[in-house]
């Protein structure tokens, strides 16, 4: 009650004010089975960091490497970006990582600063000159073992 329900009531009254976003309050083991089962219903989920973290972890999986997921922590002053799994320490050296998370956890980090009031729209060209880059490398077979590759980090 004094941490997850308290997370849940201050979600409930911010929604509030946007009455034309859907906000459903759901319990996390089902709401991971349903991620899993039909992970298209979902377009943004807002949990608390604990429940938050294992579910990147589990969309990362979805789409077929921890080292596909990027990752933005953003409020309305700061962001930082970062590849959803974290440094990775267990492959550290080794020239195996897929460096897919942290490109394209820059490129969400480009596009935020970009809509920034006073932001510079070239960021935001820059943001999808980058994602491109990556769908024509990823189109062309190019990938880290992870995702069934051989390429190196």
């Amino acid at each position: 009650a004094k941490t997850t329900g308290l997370f849940r009531d201050v979600c409930q009254a911010v929604a509030v004010s946007y009455p034309d976003v859907e906000v459903r309050g759901e319990h996390i083991d089902a709401l991971a089975a349903r991620l899993v089962s039909h992970p298209r219903d979902f377009d943004v989920i807002v949990a608390e960091n604990m429940f938050g973290d294992i579910l990147s972890d589990l969309a990362g999986q979805l789409s077929g490497s921890l080292g596909m997921a990027p990752s933005i922590n953003a409020s309305h002053t700061h962001a930082m970006a970062q590849a959803a799994h974290g440094s990775a320490p267990d492959i550290a050296g080794r020239d195996i990582a897929n460096p897919v998370a942290m490109i394209l956890s820059t490129a969400m980090l480009l596009r935020w600063l970009a809509g920034r009031e006073g932001g510079t729209p070239a960021l935001g060209i820059a943001a999808d000159r980058i994602e491109d880059a990556v769908r024509r490398t990823l189109d062309a077979g190019v990938g880290t073992a992870d995702i069934g590759g051989s390429a190196s980090t």
